[in-house]
């Protein structure tokens, strides 16, 4: 693989009711949380005070928040963040039906039924791109996957470098039944080392307070040569 290269586009997941500017500004903070307005105008290339404008309609609308930060010297910064009704506006795919389901097994068959569903939630996503991953090389995998997840709600940014990558998932479609069921984590983490045919690790979970669940991907050579 050659020089750093964005796989997925962020705009496929624009925040519910809210386009133009004042979603991107959603998209924004949702990918990085703690931004101020001179940054959000620097990454959106908008007016500063176009930018406050949006700032001041979202906070209205409860949907973002702000504290004071230090960042080093001078006075402090007003950073911004999504609130809990900020973070409902994006994709939450297949939540609540599956919440439901989830109840039922548990009620009639026990939790580990229950795990084995999710399991196999993965496992469907897996069989549904598998013509697409036969032999394909790094890059392929890299391109099959982000449009996966993109589809399934989870927002993803990945970058790929020379024999190593970076996925990083924006958004959780099923946050609810993450943390009633952590197990569908690892089971998340078995399904991209198998779609990508790599070594993949955890390096930053939601779960754990992380803005973003990130994962370390390495391609081995003969992975690389397939």
């Amino acid at each position: 693989m050659g020089a750093v290269l964005p796989l997925a586009q962020l705009g496929d997941s624009a925040p519910a009711g809210h386009k133009g500017q004042r979603g991107a500004v959603l998209l924004q903070l949702k990918r990085e949380q703690r931004l101020t307005a001179k940054e959000l105008a620097a990454r959106l290339g908008i007016a500063l005070n176009t930018v406050r404008h949006h700032l001041k309609e979202l906070k209205a609308e409860q949907l973002i928040a702000y504290h004071r930060e230090h960042r080093g010297v001078g006075a402090p910064v007003f950073a911004y963040r999504l609130t809990a009704a900020g973070e409902a506006l994006f994709p939450r795919r297949y939540e609540e039906a599956l919440t439901a389901m989830l109840d039922q097994v548990v009620e009639r068959q026990g939790r580990e039924a229950a795990i084995g569903l999710l399991e196999s939630y993965f496992a469907a996503m897996a069989r549904r791109v598998s013509d697409q991953l036969t032999d394909a090389r790094p890059e392929r995998r890299l391109e099959v996957l982000a449009r996966v997840l993109s589809e399934a709600g989870y927002m993803p940014e990945i970058t790929a470098g020379s024999g190593e990558g970076t996925l990083k998932e924006h958004n959780c479609a099923i946050p609810s039944v993450a943390e009633r069921f952590p197990e569908i984590c690892a089971a998340e983490a078995r399904f991209l080392a198998g779609v990508l045919g790599a070594e993949v690790s955890r390096t930053g979970h939601m779960l754990n307070g992380c803005s973003v669940c990130e994962y370390h991907v390495r391609f081995t050579t003969a992975q690389e040569n397939a």
